[in-house]
């Protein structure tokens, strides 16, 4: 079955079982997916439920699609995601993001979990992604286009939509939550990069570093959609610190700040 029928199918299981229309996507990363219980929640598919998906793998990752209402803003969630490092073709990852753009939704909020090794960053902090630099080695929107989801050569000049950018430093200052904004760099992992690697990300003008993100936003770029990205600085990356890198650090990190990310993204989804 190829990738338009896939969506179709899975699309098709989920309206029938739920009456949500969601105008806003989000994905939540690595130790943030508790921001669920803020929302009214109509439906819950686990990922293993549902046609053409597969569960993930990884901790603090539950594999869940959640339709539902915040102060009566319509969503989709995606309460953990898959990784290309799990061992996924790149169809395979950005899968659950294009059936949420089946679903009818007009914006993406991409979060995750990274590295920080911007100045003055320390492990707590936020980050407004303003672009990337892909260092996968490999692209989702790789082979045959699917002119069905996008054109052949999609721009990326803004694959960070700025009004989303400004929107967010916004709330962040409003909150006062300290924050950062920055160039976040993609990496497959699943090891934790070098200091070598720390040294180079830095000098091609990144602040963090992470091994998710990327995908998604080419594929919702694709697809027309606007994009907004938060990275939870959830520790400094290799050769900042003396400390070895832990994804237990990662996760008890990601709930120290609970509290401010789920303050944030619920004014947040709710302005844009």
């Amino acid at each position: 079955m190829d990738t338009v029928h896939k969506i179709t199918e899975t699309v098709a299981y989920i309206k029938n079982a739920s009456k949500i229309k969601p105008k806003i996507g989000i994905i939540l990363g690595s130790g943030l997916g508790h921001f669920v219980q803020h929302m009214n929640i109509e439906s819950s598919f686990p990922f293993h439920n549902l046609p053409n998906f597969i569960p993930p793998t990884v901790e603090g990752h539950s594999g869940n699609l959640i339709l539902g209402d915040l102060d009566g803003v319509p969503l989709v969630v995606l309460q953990g995601r898959l990784h290309y490092y799990e061992g996924h073709d790149m169809n395979t990852v950005v899968f659950p993001t294009r059936v949420m753009a089946a679903l009818g939704i007009e914006t993406l909020v991409v979060t995750n979990s990274a590295g920080g090794y911007g100045d003055g960053m320390n492990a707590g902090d936020f980050m407004i992604i303003e672009d990337h630099i892909n260092m996968m080695g490999t692209n989702p929107l790789m082979g045959p286009n699917v002119k069905a989801l996008g054109p052949r050569f999609p721009d990326m000049t803004q694959a960070y939509d700025k009004e989303l950018i400004d929107c967010a430093e916004k709330i962040f200052r409003a909150q006062k939550v300290f924050f950062h904004k920055g160039i976040y760099i993609g990496v497959t992992g699943p090891t934790y990069e070098t200091p070598a690697e720390i040294r180079m990300f830095k000098a091609l003008g990144g602040k963090a570093v992470g091994m998710s993100t990327v995908p998604e936003v080419i594929a919702a770029n694709h697809m027309g959609l606007r994009v907004s990205a938060i990275s939870c600085i959830t520790n400094l990356a290799a050769g900042i610190t003396a400390n070895k890198l832990t994804h237990d650090e990662v996760t008890e990190t990601a709930k120290r700040v609970e509290k401010s990310f789920c303050n944030f993204l619920k004014e947040f989804l709710t302005k844009i």
